[in-house]
């Protein structure tokens, strides 16, 4: 696999969560919420909550938190109810834009997403008009540190990976969505330092938003500090941001 990578995005979103820790949390909470109304609040029969058990702890979500958020969901406490709804469209240049929501108002979704890509001279489509361009795929990023890249391709290809890639400063290993826990869990059993694992859409080629970019960057932020959206995919190739001293 190669083409632009996928660290240098995740980076970035990873920092924006940093710097806002509730609003990332309240994400998870409703991600939760969603996975234990479809399959149960046991992870060990609900493969989704399993996996967003990992994200939640991934980002440093307390446990507490985790539980509370479980709770809910299986009728313990007080719920809302959420429902996911998935956005496509395009942003300025052609940049091809798939956001994921979990929202209790469809209307208001809805409108705050057209708002959105009309604002930033994008434009939303009908469900599938860009989707056929993704893949989905579990991704997980692996610290280099104490393992070469032959070392890691065995240890990721063993534990049931299909593909890993040797970026700059990580391993970005990517896996088919149901697997992608156990080949983390396995990695990690091996001394791997994961950095992140979650389920990705993957463009299958990239665009280059050129004079467009001020305009695509504004869009995906503004989506990605919505309250309702969870995941905004793009085949957008990005600069990678300089890190702050």
């Amino acid at each position: 696999m190669s083409g632009h990578s996928k660290w240098a995005n995740i980076k970035n979103k990873k920092g924006k969560n940093d710097a806002a820790r509730g609003s990332i949390f309240t994400k998870i909470g409703r991600e939760l919420a969603i996975a234990v109304k479809q399959g149960g609040a046991d992870p060990n029969s609900n493969s989704r909550l399993r996996d967003v058990i990992a994200k939640a702890k991934a980002n440093n979500m307390p446990n507490d938190n985790i539980m509370r958020s479980i709770k809910k969901a299986s009728g313990e406490l007080n719920a809302v109810n959420y429902e996911e709804m998935t956005y496509e469209g395009y942003a300025a240049g052609g940049v091809a834009v798939i956001v994921e929501t979990l929202t209790d108002n469809k209307n208001r979704t809805a409108g705050e997403m057209r708002h959105l890509f009309d604002k930033y001279g994008g434009a939303l489509g009908q469900t599938g008009c860009v989707s056929f361009m993704f893949n989905r795929k579990g991704m997980i990023i692996a610290d280099k540190a104490g393992f070469d890249e032959d070392d890691m391709m065995m240890l990721a290809l063993e534990a049931g990976a299909d593909d890993i890639v040797s970026d700059e400063d990580v391993y970005e290993i990517y896996t088919k969505p149901t697997e992608l826990y156990d080949v983390a869990e396995a990695l990690k059993a091996n001394g791997v330092n994961v950095l992140s694992q979650e389920k990705e859409m993957i463009a299958d080629n990239e665009v280059d938003p050129a004079g467009h970019l001020q305009s695509v960057v504004k869009l995906i932020d503004m989506l990605e500090e919505n309250d309702d959206v969870q995941n905004v995919y793009h085949n957008a190739i990005l600069p990678e941001e300089p890190e702050e001293d």
